[in-house]
């Protein structure tokens, strides 16, 4: 026998051996790579990896919490014999994902705009049901699958054999089994109905936290406007509100035979769990407050143009003007060298305006060249810039102004002033007779979109206002 045709029949043995396993949700063949040993392992790795990504939330008996939740939706699911960890993760991004063997996070970001314990048990039943069908097992697999009949395609066929082909069968590879996709989403939305429903939960509360996201999806939509950019996608394919999506309605339905007849909500438990959550942005990364950036542990602070979108990433901070056609970066060089003015001539070049000025008493660099606006500050051994950029020098010209304000604006904060950085939390109030999300905006710190985050946070987006008595979240 050849050695192509022997390596080709070793291949199919090798999937014949491995490439079966019972599906504990379905009871039907799957096609794995992995047994279950493996797959914990492969979740107690890149356990280690998403610790190093995010720090988790310091609120002990918010934790217990959660953790206290998620372990009665495990209990009651398909696969009761693993272990499951629940994680609240300190990040402000609207998620919560499973990873293989029973790793489940969930995100403060998302738990500010939940409003029962049934909503928050709904996210945590849906990525139990990830785990418990095995879908990160079952893309790995078919991931690990692609390859191999790469591999074996290039032996019977040895021209296939370049670089060529392996981009190729790469890309289609990603583009075939990145994400979940709507299939896996809604196998998990029936999971952890049914999970729901087995701990005396409504499995509706499935649809609510669906509606929930997809709200998300149509205020990101009207950001994305004001901000010039692609809006975000959640929870899948899926195109329209959950009212109206009747398979979604359908595998969420099926739970209905196993519904309690009063089920569980606990709305103010949950409310009161949640009291006191940082929302937004941590202080550990900076804060914005009306386009005043302040940073507690760097003790600095800088002022953008009021009607200018400030975004603070974790690798930057950046401020668009009110067309999108000016930009304005700050950034930090925490071993600059040189004197300040040789370190603005290296960023912008020998044919560079540079001039020395002085910023809140430190000597600092103004430089100017094709459209750039950059100021340097040097301070306590650190480079400080903000650098505004626009393509054309119509644009450039009229918000040059804008930009060297900012610039001017910067400032270091006294001790006293460190210390009285918070961050934004979530308080609760009871909503009195003539109450409405335009007045609450007026005295809220998030800005000019402070309505539409309120009336979401409280679920009552898009047009809905407060009812006299109703427990509700305000940001303070």
């Amino acid at each position: 026998m050849s050695r192509s045709l022997s390596l080709l029949f070793f291949g199919i043995a090798a999937l014949s051996l491995v490439g079966c396993a019972q599906n504990p949700v379905t009871g039907k063949q799957d096609f794995v790579m992995m047994s279950e040993a493996q797959e914990i392992n492969l979740g107690r790795q890149a356990d280690v990896d998403v610790h190093k990504q995010y720090k988790v939330y310091p609120n002990p008996t918010l934790q217990a919490y959660v953790d206290r939740v998620g372990q009665n939706l495990a209990v009651h699911s398909h696969r009761n014999n693993l272990r499951y960890r629940f994680t609240v993760l300190d990040s402000p991004e609207i998620n919560a994902f499973a990873l293989p063997g029973g790793y489940v996070y969930i995100t403060r970001g998302i738990m500010a705009y939940l409003n029962s314990e049934a909503e928050m048990a709904a996210v945590l039943g849906h990525e139990i049901g990830h785990v418990t069908a095995r879908h990160g097992v079952r893309q790995q697999s078919a991931s690990q699958a692609t390859n191999l009949g790469i591999q074996l395609a290039s032996i019977l066929v040895p021209e296939l054999n370049n670089q060529a082909f392996h981009d190729v069968s790469n890309l289609l590879g990603g583009a075939l089994l990145s994400g979940y996709g709507r299939d896996h989403e809604l196998e998990s939305d029936r999971l952890g109905a049914q999970y729901l429903a087995r701990t005396e939960y409504d499995p509706q509360a499935m649809i609510h936290v669906v509606g929930v996201l997809k709200n998300q999806e149509l205020f990101d939509a009207e950001i994305a406007k004001q901000e010039g950019r692609e809006p975000r996608r959640y929870h899948g394919t899926f195109a329209t509100h959950p009212d109206n999506d009747t398979r979604l309605q359908q595998v969420v339905g099926e739970a209905k035979t196993l519904t309690v007849d009063n089920p569980v909500e606990n709305r103010e438990a949950y409310l009161r769990q949640t009291a006191g959550l940082t929302f937004g942005e941590s202080v550990d990364e900076g804060v914005v407050r009306d386009n005043r950036f302040v940073h507690r542990d760097l003790g600095i602070t800088l002022t953008f143009p009021a009607d200018w979108s400030v975004k603070n990433l974790p690798t930057q901070l950046v401020a668009l003007s009110p067309k999108n056609d000016a930009l304005l970066q700050f950034m930090l060089d925490p071993k600059p060298s040189g004197t300040v003015v040789e370190y603005a001539r290296r960023k912008l070049g020998g044919n560079a305006k540079i001039e020395t000025i002085q910023i809140d008493g430190h000597t600092a660099a103004l430089g100017e060249t094709d459209n750039t606006l950059l100021g340097v500050i040097y301070d306590s051994g650190r480079a400080f810039l903000i650098q505004g950029n626009t393509k054309a020098a119509q644009t450039f010209a009229t918000n040059r102004e804008a930009m060297e304000t900012t610039i001017r604006s910067f400032k270091t904060l006294s001790a006293e002033e460190r210390k009285q950085i918070k961050p934004l939390t979530l308080h609760l109030i009871t909503a009195k007779k003539g109450d409405t999300y335009a007045a609450l905006a007026q005295h809220s710190p998030l800005g000019r979109n402070a309505e539409k985050y309120l009336r979401l946070i409280n679920a009552q987006y898009p047009q809905g206002e407060p009812v006299a008595g109703q427990l509700m979240k305000v940001v303070e």
